[in-house]
């Protein structure tokens, strides 16, 4: 049993990373309600403290340092009224005004930093209509919790199914198609697989030297999505969102033979540059170098862990921030010849960075670069990092089924990453059959709605394509 004001275990390298005077990263995650919130205070508490806190120690936990200056999580007694917050709007007005308030709200979210004497979340309530729903609850969290995987665990702890409680959440299937290779069933020689190791080997050179340069040395070109300012983490986020049809998605990923995780990437680098292209009112955009920075799971595991499995001991491997990211040119358009293009190169180019063993050499080249210089040096090459991209993309995977948090049916579910040195941050979480994109973008830096439209038209524009495809496919 750990007790207050117990050292619990050492602070992750990654969480220190994530949280110095170099970086605060945090993600917000939204829910939004069918119904008006009627969660009064004793019923949030309790949720929070039941549910939410013995997911893991760290909730309950500060950061502090030892003797000898290393970094460890300690528990404190958590006052929950602290962590929730209810904000006060003006009464009366249409959800349509609301959707200002609501927006305004969550900039200011972003760039407000947490006092380091408190575990590093907050839950905020916001009980007024707006457009989108009938209220919000948003939990922000500090990345130097966990990743994506281990909050989004946390968040569906506290959720259930809204049409059975008792039945457990179901996902979509992540399995990727068979090889084709070997279709035959016959035995390869070993000789076979000489060209593969060799091509691994110069791949890994390859990535492993361009992922250096691009975080240290070679900066993206000023684009409008990318202003190339210093400071620009300390900016408010606006954030916009869409929704797609996952069928729709999934009809391009079957046409074109790619994963969703591919055609996702498509349709953002190409409304990336459809909106590149309409600010500059010319070519010149055409032909810039901007980069992505496409965040991979590292975990074996494909699936959520319920309460009980998350607050066991060995279930602490699967926590925390278990991820890398891969460095992905944004196509030129100039380039290519048809939107699917933007697809296709995205497959080819992600499916062989992920056999490469980059990841593995730039998660040793930091371990070296942190036991040398530091875990601030670590925190400032990963700024640098993100600072040299146009942007970064994340995706999560949601539940099949209409989640409910306190007998409140939620209708849709998203998620921000805020502080980041970005003009640009791109948030994919699939939910009932949906798959909502989120852009968190600077304000004044990049027009959140031109850019929303542009990443409309760059869907229809490759689902019209796929069709074609499809449809010359069947002539033949």
């Amino acid at each position: 049993m750990e007790y207050v004001g117990e050292i619990v275990v050492p602070v992750s390298p990654t969480a220190q990373y994530f949280n110095s005077s170099i970086l605060s990263i945090s993600i917000l995650g939204v829910l939004e309600c069918e119904v008006p919130i009627t969660v009064v205070d004793a019923q949030a508490l309790s949720l929070l403290k039941d549910v939410f806190l013995p997911i893991n120690h760290r909730f309950s936990s500060i950061m502090v340092e030892d003797k000898k200056g290393r970094k460890r999580w300690k528990r404190v007694e958590v006052l929950l009224e602290d962590h929730i917050k209810i904000p006060i709007f003006p009464g009366g007005l249409s959800p349509e005004s609301y959707d200002e308030y609501f927006d305004d709200y969550m900039s200011k979210l972003s760039l407000e930093s947490f006092p380091q004497n408190k575990p590093l979340w907050e839950v905020h309530i916001i009980k007024y209509p707006t457009s989108k729903a009938a209220g919000c609850v948003i939990f922000k969290l500090h990345h130097a919790l966990g990743d994506g995987y281990s909050l989004m665990g946390a968040l569906l702890s506290c959720l259930q199914r809204a049409d059975n409680p008792s039945l457990p959440l179901t996902f979509p299937s992540r399995q990727r198609s068979s090889s084709k290779s070997n279709i035959n069933g016959e035995k390869r020689s070993v000789f076979s697989y000489v060209p593969q190791i060799f091509s691994s080997i110069v791949n890994t050179i390859s990535d492993v030297s361009w992922s250096f340069l691009k975080s240290s040395l070679l900066a993206d070109d000023q684009t409008p999505i990318r202003s190339g300012n210093e400071g620009v983490e300390f900016l408010p986020t606006l954030i916009a969102s869409m929704t797609f049809s996952l069928d729709q998605i999934k009809f391009i990923k079957t046409n074109l033979g790619v994963t969703i995780n591919d055609v996702i990437a498509g349709i953002v680098f190409y409304g990336a540059r459809l909106y590149m292209h309409e600010i500059a009112q010319d070519s010149t955009m055409d032909d810039s170098t901007s980069t992505a920075l496409v965040l991979l799971n590292t975990r074996m595991t494909g699936a959520y862990k319920s309460v009980e499995e998350m607050t066991k001991v060995e279930a602490e491997m699967p926590w925390g921030n278990r991820f890398t990211f891969l460095h992905i040119p944004i196509p030129k358009l100039t380039q290519v010849s048809s939107p699917v293009d933007f697809v296709l190169y995205s497959q080819k180019l992600i499916e062989r960075k992920r056999r490469s063993l980059a990841v593995f050499f730039t998660g040793r080249l930091l371990e070296i670069m942190k036991k040398l210089r530091g875990p601030e040096e670590v925190s400032r090459y990963i700024h640098s990092t993100l600072r040299n991209a146009s942007m970064t993309i994340s995706n999560i995977i949601g539940p099949v089924e209409k989640l409910a948090l306190a007998n409140h049916p939620i209708k849709g579910i998203y998620y921000m990453v805020v502080g980041s040195p970005q003009g640009l941050d791109v948030s994919v979480v699939s939910y009932m059959g949906e798959l909502r994109v989120s852009f968190g973008v600077k304000k004044g830096h990049v027009d959140p709605n031109k850019l929303k439209s542009c990443m409309e038209n760059a869907f229809e524009l490759i689902l019209e394509a796929a069709n074609k495809k499809s449809t010359k496919d069947k002539l033949n």
